[in-house]
């Protein structure tokens, strides 16, 4: 049976209800509301793929609608309907309620039909990726636990960051407004970040002495490493696009490609701030760790140099709670470890 999309219309106007009505419900499950009020206590037990809105309502216009609808469930798509073409209501529609698009007044049926049409097929292809970036964590995840094993058995530094980084780069990602694939795609880009460091020889990572500069550069090719590594994974490119950048600077001092500013993808930026905090605070064959406070000054010192300014406030906010929280973390880790480990004797 074919899946059909449910579309919630809104309305003060009955004539322009069943103008909606008519010319949408061939081909989707069509619920009529008379206002944005009576619309929201529908959205309390209904849930819906799209909502067509008029501007004009009272009580509540349709931007303040849409806008709580957006606070309510953002993967719906928004259309607004309005007779106005004024660019602040327009921009206001667009940055605050997030609509798909507006629907300018007159309009036909059929150009109607081809807005709400797009709308689903955009709505569908959001779907399918969020599915797809969790089939593919399911499908990876013990082919990436097993790569984070061999790389933490190889170099003691290593050991727990990748999934430190993760974590530190979703905290910051939960304070911002992102969609669940970029939440994903920037958590798994977390775990698997140093993957290279597989190609750096062992002399090097045990180094106990300052690295030379040949050294450091061999260090910096894990870059290339990684993205060699994990490139010819089709499924994966996203991850490698923000792996492949995340030690480009903000200033565009950074490597291996300059990037400088908003050039630099958004999940690198975020990376970029982890992995640095998550370095400075973990022991060196060759230097002592940081103090979280001490390496919290360096970041701050960054800010706007090697890191982005926006994301480091965002940093300081969010530690406090991430340092208490990465503690209880590394707790279960260890007794889960624990028992994994008694169990495999006793068999």
């Amino acid at each position: 049976m074919e899946h059909r999309y449910k579309i919630l219309i809104v309305d003060d106007e009955d004539d322009n209800l069943a103008l909606l009505y008519r010319t949408l419900r061939s081909k989707y499950d069509i619920t009529k509301a008379h206002s944005a009020i009576e619309a929201l206590e529908i959205l309390k037990t209904q849930d819906f793929d799209c909502i067509l809105s008029d501007h004009k309502m009272p009580m509540m216009d349709g931007v303040e609608f849409l806008k709580r609808v957006n606070d309510i469930n953002p993967k719906i798509m928004k259309l607004l309907v309005t007779a106005y073409s004024d660019v602040k209501i327009l921009i206001d529609a667009i940055n605050y309620a997030k609509i798909y698009r507006y629907i300018k007044k007159p309009y036909t049926p059929d150009e109607l039909l081809m807005i709400v049409d797009s709308a689903l097929e955009c709505y569908q292809l959001k779907m399918d990726n969020e599915k797809l970036i969790s089939d593919l964590k399911e499908l990876f995840s013990g082919t990436v636990k097993a790569i984070i094993e061999a790389l933490d058995a190889k170099d003691s530094f290593t050991l727990g960051r990748s999934k430190r980084v993760a974590f530190y780069a979703l905290k910051i990602v939960n304070k911002m407004a992102l969609s669940p694939t970029e939440v994903s795609q920037i958590e798994l880009a977390g775990l698997l970040h140093d993957i290279g460091m597989i190609g750096v020889a062992e002399e090097i990572l045990n180094k106990t002495q300052k690295l030379t500069d040949e050294e450091y550069s061999k260090i910096k090719m894990h870059v290339q490493y990684s993205v060699k590594i994990l490139e010819d994974i089709k499924q994966l490119y996203e991850i490698v696009e923000i792996i492949k950048y995340h030690h480009e600077y903000y200033n565009g001092c950074g490597y291996p490609y300059g990037l400088k500013g908003d050039e630099i993808p958004l999940g690198s930026r975020i990376i970029a701030i982890a992995d640095a905090f998550d370095s400075m605070v973990s022991n060196r064959a060759y230097r002592k760790s940081k103090t979280p406070q001490e390496a919290i000054e360096v970041i701050k010192q960054g800010a706007g140099q090697q890191f982005d300014p926006d994301l480091v406030q965002i940093f300081i906010n969010i530690l406090p709670e991430a340092l208490n929280e990465i503690k209880d973390f590394e707790y279960e880790e260890q007794i889960n470890s624990e028992v994994l480990n008694e169990e495999k004797i006793n068999q």
